[in-house]
């Protein structure tokens, strides 16, 4: 943490990008199987339905995109999922991927707590990292909410992101930043005292005070995971980042899925977001160049199409990539992939009309019955496949988002 005032902390939009969910860490526990762990990755813009869904039905090489990734025998492609309530929300819509929250674009709109959190809280208490938010670039949100619907900073900076995963740490300095947020939380508890104390005699706010009460709360939980694995070294990783200054956009997306594979592989961390945020102006990918917003409100205008399929493709080839990287890593008794959840998909059905109905989604890995392709008979919401997963993964929970209150199983174990 970098000395917090107290209005800092206290202003409603407080979010703490590395909040510790459970106090339950043990930096020596070992699992008697491998772990559970899984990367949400929301291509913003979507991807051309044409090219990416495969024209026959349950055939992968069916797919432009699709055909050549290699784990395909790991995978599952879904159509016709939805989520509710986005017919007006344009490109806000993202901000409900993982969330399923209806009317982003309401002035009055307030999000919920995102899926990875609630994976989070009952995935990261045994990690240095409860989670990994991350994102092309600094917008300041991306695919993580908090549990008062409070955006989470993510991470875009890939040198920073590999320093703070593996890079030495100045200890004394450390010790000296936690006792700073010690002195700032007591200082805290002496407003909330005072606030409670004013509030009794002006008139009830309980609102306010729990709020309060949980970012302290946070806050505490934070630091004590922090001075848990103060003394704990960090993997020793050698940087395997690329450099190539070329196509810096194809690099980004590169590295961050890179550095996401290694977090995975050193348990540095069980659950990640990982937003490709779309940017303004031009980039450049091998063989194209250009506005990837631009490009994918295309009208159907082959010219553009095109180079919005150079882009496209190069953020698939990526994606088969880390998969691959996954499944030749032995872990236990299959490999990385095995054990982790992929799941690659999209607020936008249709970024040229600004459509979220027939979402683009692939759930890779997980050690599921993988299905290769799956087609619900009619339109279902995504959150249904956001609450399977949760029961996946051990949590109960009755019902997340816009699930219906009965949904079919999407998933086979």
């Amino acid at each position: 943490m970098n000395a917090p005032t107290r209005r800092d902390l206290l202003k409603f939009g407080v979010a703490l990008p590395f909040a510790m969910h459970s106090l339950n860490v043990r930096a020596d526990s070992k699992a008697k199987s491998p772990p559970k762990r899984i990367i949400f990755i929301c291509n913003s813009l979507g991807f051309y339905k044409p090219h990416f869904f495969p024209k026959n039905r349950g055939d992968l090489s069916s797919s432009d995109y699709l055909k050549a990734i290699k784990t395909s025998d790991k995978l599952t492609v879904f159509e016709n999922l939805y989520h509710p309530g986005m017919e007006t929300s344009n490109h806000d819509s993202e901000k409900s991927f993982l969330t399923g929250v209806p009317k982003p674009e309401a002035p009055n709109f307030t999000n919920s707590i995102s899926l990875d959190q609630v994976l989070a809280s009952k995935m990261g208490g045994d990690t240095r990292f409860p989670f990994l938010p991350l994102s092309i670039y600094d917008r300041g949100w991306g695919a993580s909410w908090n549990d008062r619907g409070v955006a989470i900073p993510p991470l875009h900076d890939v040198d920073r992101i590999y320093g703070k995963l593996f890079g030495e740490e100045d200890l004394s300095a450390k010790r000296k930043q936690i006792a700073k947020d010690q002195n700032v939380i007591a200082c805290l508890r002496r407003d909330l005292k005072h606030i409670e104390t004013r509030i009794a005699s002006e008139g009830p706010d309980a609102s306010k005070i729990e709020t309060y009460r949980n970012v302290i709360a946070e806050l505490e939980k934070q630091i004590s995971h922090e001075s848990f694995w103060l003394d704990t070294a960090k993997p020793e990783v050698p940087d395997t980042l690329s450099k190539d200054p070329e196509f810096a956009f194809s690099t980004k997306i590169e590295n961050l899925l890179e550095l996401s594979k290694l977090a995975f592989q050193t348990d540095s961390t069980r659950v990640i977001t990982l937003s490709l945020d779309w940017i303004y102006g031009a980039i450049k990918v091998p063989g194209a160049t250009g506005g990837w917003h631009s490009l994918s409100h295309h009208g159907g205008r082959q010219n553009q199409l095109e180079q919005l399929s150079r882009i496209e493709r190069d953020i698939v080839k990526h994606l088969n990539h880390f998969l691959t990287d996954l499944d030749n890593i032995p872990e236990g008794d299959g490999t990385l992939l095995d054990h982790t959840t992929v799941v690659i998909g999209s607020n936008f059905g249709d970024a040229s009309n600004h459509t979220c109905s027939n979402l683009p989604t692939i759930v890779a890995g997980g050690g599921y019955r993988h299905q290769v392709h799956t087609v619900p008979e009619k339109p279902t919401p995504l959150c249904n496949l956001w609450l399977e997963l949760v029961h996946k993964h051990n949590i109960d929970l009755g019902q997340f988002g816009s699930s219906d209150d009965d949904p079919q199983s999407l998933l086979v174990s």
